[in-house]
């Protein structure tokens, strides 16, 4: 099994990878398959069931929206964000569906949008049955996918046999550990980045790569643009939660104008912080409001990279592009360890395979434009993911606001100390990556269900949500 820096890092839509984008594929995909054996024209009734975690927090994470967009023929990276709400509200108020984009069909999405709040199927917690139906009611297909983290969707026997894709494409320089990945750099003299972009060679010109790495790049710095120019006071969904970053940054503009870095003389120390918490409270900000995303590797905890990213361009002397390709590829490289060897889903693992692998990365990839060696950019992966394990993911009201924003800012500015604490060494260290991987997913499987994006354990069943 082979797995791209693509399959890690991928634009979508808030406000979850997991359940949001991951249906939404799923039913592009069941659509998609209709069009391909010529029957969509024998369609009349499509029906969705999402269940375990989707079915439990599926209304505060839109999973049940997600679905009406993908049945409707829009995919998560192409969808217009601002106006994905009122094309769903137009299918649910006028009853008809065009399905895969095409013909109306009848809709009704108290029938055909079901999710079971208590019920589960067997590979995954994310699970899904699609089902469409002739006119006659006799079915015509039926389908089960499960989304399984970071967007990615497998089908039922995928599932089953634990296989991500079914890609065999054989690269120069394999490896499913951190060990495999440290021996790839020794004996071929080559970074963690190099390692990863010879890889990817493998699949597409490196031209190709690197353009799409920088598009990822820019899309983030949208997010951010995105998510400090809000004019909304609060976040939708109910729980009133304050947007911050707008304010922030306006109030930290105006303290560089008038000289005074962070309202201390002399300056502030720990000014750079100040703008790296911006930074992710203006990324998950814009994905709770569903807004353009990239999961990185999930939506979730998708403003730790964007956010140490901006950390590295805006206060590392010497910033460049080239430092942008590294830290992305750098990142992936332990993000592929974590989709392999655990889960970065929450509703498997807790929010430790989201933010814990997040922040993992991302301390990888700082760490790496830092000049890091190989060795220091294990260290400092592993010292992110040990100091998140045990993360439970508790939603309040099933929405990606509390704790889910601030603990992005709290995650970003730890994988950065991270880094700088696996600088000071020389890449020796007890713990392994690869043992703290295995104790995230051992964690993660004895791990209670209520503290797994369920909303029914932890912060989510403590805070009164009016």
């Amino acid at each position: 099994m082979a797995l791209s820096t693509l399959d890690l890092f991928s634009v979508g839509i808030g406000p979850s990878s997991s359940h949001t984008v991951g249906p939404m594929r799923a039913a592009r995909r069941f659509t998609a398959g209709l069009a391909a054996d010529s029957l969509l024209d024998s369609v009349a009734r499509v029906k969705a069931e999402l269940f375990g975690s989707l079915g439990a927090t599926g209304i505060g994470h839109h999973s049940d929206q997600a679905v009406i967009l993908g049945l409707a023929g829009h995919d998560p990276a192409t969808v217009n964000t601002d106006t994905a709400g009122d094309l769903v509200s137009s299918c649910i108020r006028e009853g008809r569906l065009p399905l895969d984009g095409g013909s109306d069909i009848d809709f009704n999405d108290e029938r055909d949008v079901v999710l079971h709040r208590r019920k589960s199927l067997p590979a995954h917690p994310n699970g899904m049955i699609f089902q469409a139906f002739g006119a006659d009611g006799e079915t015509i297909r039926e389908s089960t996918y499960y989304s399984i983290g970071g967007g990615f969707v497998v089908d039922d026997v995928s599932a089953e046999a634990d296989q991500l894709v079914s890609d065999e494409t054989p690269l120069p320089h394999p490896f499913s550990s951190g060990g495999e990945l440290l021996a790839a750099c020794r004996t071929s003299g080559l970074s963690i980045a190099e390692v990863m972009m010879a890889n990817e060679n493998s699949w597409r010109p490196e031209a190709e790569t690197r353009a799409a790495l920088l598009h990822i790049w820019s899309v983030m710095e949208e997010c951010v643009e995105n998510g400090c120019t809000r004019t909304e006071p609060v976040l939708p969904g109910g729980l009133k939660v304050r947007r911050r970053a707008p304010e922030l940054r306006e109030k930290l503009r105006q303290q560089e104008a008038d000289g005074r870095i962070g309202g201390l003389e002399p300056a502030d120390p720990l000014w750079a912080m100040e703008w790296v918490n911006l930074y992710a409270l203006a990324v998950n900000e814009e994905n709770a409001s569903g807004g353009r995303i990239v999961t990185a590797p999930t939506n979730g905890a998708a403003g730790i990279i964007p956010a140490v990213l901006h950390f590295y361009a805006r206060f590392i002397d010497g910033a460049d592009e080239d430092g942008i390709v590294t830290f992305l590829l750098t990142a992936a490289a332990i993000g592929i360890l974590f989709k392999q060897n655990a889960s970065i889903s929450g509703a498997e693992v807790g929010c430790q395979g989201e933010v814990g692998s997040a922040c993992s990365m991302a301390a990888a990839g700082i760490c790496a434009v830092l000049g890091g060696t190989p060795e220091q950019v294990e260290n400092a992966a592993e010292i992110g993911i040990e100091h998140n394990l045990g993360l439970t993911c508790d939603p309040v009201g099933g929405l990606v606001q509390i704790p889910c924003i601030e603990r992005n800012a709290i995650a970003s500015v730890k994988a950065i100390n991270a880094a700088r604490l696996a600088r000071h060494g020389d890449g020796e260290h007890r713990v392994t990556l690869d043992q703290a991987i295995e104790t995230m997913r051992q964690t993660g499987a004895d791990m209670k269900d209520k503290y797994k994006e369920t909303s029914r354990g932890g912060l989510a069943v403590n805070v009164i949500e009016c």
